[in-house]
């Protein structure tokens, strides 16, 4: 410490990074999912057109039950015979990929098959459940604006996603 009391005071303004890797933005996330979103209705919106999907649009009146359910579970189906073998190596789908993000567990790592199951079935099948479903789909994305940017399918999974 100095004699000059009106000296400015030392101290080191830049603060240090403790973490490996940094959180993948939000606009990241959004274009990525967008991109995987894609991919999906690339194979179930042609399968929708030609059994009659979009018929009822235009009625009016909903689809039933069996077929929404079908539906979806035809799209988690395509998604993950696109994805599998990128999430299971690199934790990245093809729309992750193509941003420069990954998910990775709580200690930098491609999570585990346990902890990839539990993050798309905290995602996708939610979705599925008549009036609740869509509720708590929205809740689950919201989450992305708290401060560690983690939606509920992370919390539930243990995972993040970071910049590759």
């Amino acid at each position: 410490m100095s004699d000059d009391i009106y000296k400015t005071p030392e101290s080191s303004l830049l603060q240090e990074v403790h973490e490996k890797n940094i959180f993948a933005s939000r606009w990241q996330r959004l274009w990525a999912s967008l991109l995987d979103g894609l991919i999906i209705g690339l194979i179930t919106f042609p399968l929708m057109y030609f059994t009659g999907g979009f018929d009822g649009v235009s009625n009016g009146t909903q689809p039933s039950l069996g077929y929404t359910l079908f539906l979806g579970v035809l799209g988690i189906a395509v998604f993950f015979a696109f994805n599998v073998k990128l999430l299971l190596r690199d934790g990245q789908t093809i729309g992750k990929k193509v941003v420069g993000i990954k998910i990775v567990d709580l200690n930098d790592n491609v999570p585990v098959i346990k902890n990839l199951l539990v993050r798309y079935i905290t995602y996708f099948i939610p979705g599925q459940v008549p009036l609740v479903g869509q509720l708590f789909s929205m809740v689950n994305i919201l989450f992305i604006f708290g401060k560690q940017k983690r939606c509920i399918h992370d919390y539930f999974a243990g995972t993040r996603v970071v910049i590759n």
